[in-house]
Parts: C-alpha cells; sequence; structure tokens
C-alpha cells in the first residue's frame, strides 16, 4: 500500500512590524493673534519629504456641548432642548444644542454643567459622554465633547450680555425631521441628534 503523499509546506509570511507615521518638525511658532477666545500662531514645518511649510494655527481651550433630553412625558418620543440664536459669523440664525468654551483649567463635566445653566436654566441628574472630536482639525486645535444630559429639572438661564438666545423645546423625532430636511445647519447639532438617535434605535440608551 502506498504511503499518503504528504503536502509541500507553504512558509507562514511573517507579519512586517507596523511603521510609525513620520513625524513633522516644528521649526518655530510664533503668536500672530492674542484673542479673547482664542489664540492664532503661525507655525514653521519641515515635512517628512523635507518640504518647508508654513500653517496658521487655531489654539483654544476646548468646547463643550450638552444634548439634554427630557424623558419624563414620553420616553418613546423624548424632548431635547434647543436654541435659537444669530451667529455673526454666518450672518444668520441657527438651531443648536447648548454649548459654550470650558475656561482655563477647567474640567470638561464642570463646563458642559455651568453652560447649560446659563444658557438655558437646566440642571441634569445624569449625565454621559457621547463622543469627542476635532471640530476642523485642518487648522483649529479644538476639542469638542457632547455630553448627554437626562432626567433634568428647569431653571432661570443666565446668559451672557451678547447671548440673546431663544429656548426651544421639541420632540426628539421632530428634530430628526429638521436634519433629514437640511433644516440643522451646525455640525455639532447634527453630531448630537444623530448619535442619540441612533443609540436609541440600537437598544444602547
Amino acid at each position: 500500500m502506498a504511503a499518503p503523499s504528504k503536502k509541500p509546506h507553504k512558509p507562514v509570511a511573517k507579519k512586517k512590524p507596523a511603521t510609525k507615521p513620520a513625524k513633522r518638525k516644528v521649526l518655530s511658532s510664533k503668536l500672530s493673534f492674542k484673542g479673547r477666545v482664542f489664540n492664532v500662531y503661525t507655525d514653521t514645518i519641515v515635512e517628512p519629504n523635507g518640504h518647508r511649510n508654513t500653517k496658521d494655527v487655531i489654539r483654544h481651550n476646548g468646547s463643550v456641548v450638552i444634548l439634554a433630553v427630557d424623558e419624563s412625558a414620553n420616553p418613546a418620543d423624548p424632548d431635547v432642548i434647543l436654541e435659537r440664536q444669530y451667529r455673526h459669523a454666518v450672518g444668520q440664525y441657527l438651531i443648536e444644542v447648548p454649548a459654550g468654551t470650558r475656561d482655563p483649567g477647567e474640567a470638561p463635566l464642570a463646563a458642559a454643567k455651568r453652560e447649560m445653566i446659563e444658557e438655558t436654566g437646566y440642571r441634569a441628574k445624569r449625565w454621559t459622554m457621547l463622543v469627542r472630536y476635532f471640530a476642523s482639525p485642518g487648522f483649529l486645535a479644538e476639542w469638542m465633547q457632547i455630553y448627554l444630559a437626562r432626567d433634568l429639572t428647569a431653571g432661570v438661564a443666565q446668559p451672557e450680555l451678547d447671548e440673546q438666545i431663544e429656548i426651544i423645546r421639541m420632540p426628539l423625532s421632530k428634530a430628526m425631521k429638521l436634519v433629514h430636511d437640511g433644516k440643522i445647519h451646525d455640525g455639532k447639532t447634527l453630531i448630537a441628534l444623530s448619535l442619540y438617535d441612533a443609540a436609541r434605535h440600537e437598544g444602547r440608551l
């Protein structure tokens, strides 16, 4: 009886070690503008291929974003707390979730609680961070953190002198219709509402 033929041995391909991304060397960083909310630096950089480049970078303390949700009346379609305010930079009124800039050294959650009280008067017992992201990393070094605020208690808003804010309370379904109809143009609001709506549909909240 013939011996069974042996299959030729295939050498196991070795995994190539992961290469670290090449670093860019910062030759200089000059403060070009100092503002109340942010500073602008002009950085001279040497790219990995040796090309020298100049970039203007906005440095910012970071912002907090609050999606305040009231599930007490209708848990199947909870109310969300939105704002309507005029934005000078874009020359129009926008519908947004409450948000604001962190003070230097301020913890993000403390900033979120402060901003929600200042802009809406609401307080919340339960806080969950939904996501942390860069707003526009091509030129802006600003982290934005979105918090979900639940178990709300109404109070009196304490807006700053340059803030004329109209508080809008509406069911989540209506807010999502505004999203789908292209009537909400603010990025942080689109992200906050979409993440929350998706998490509810997937049973994660």
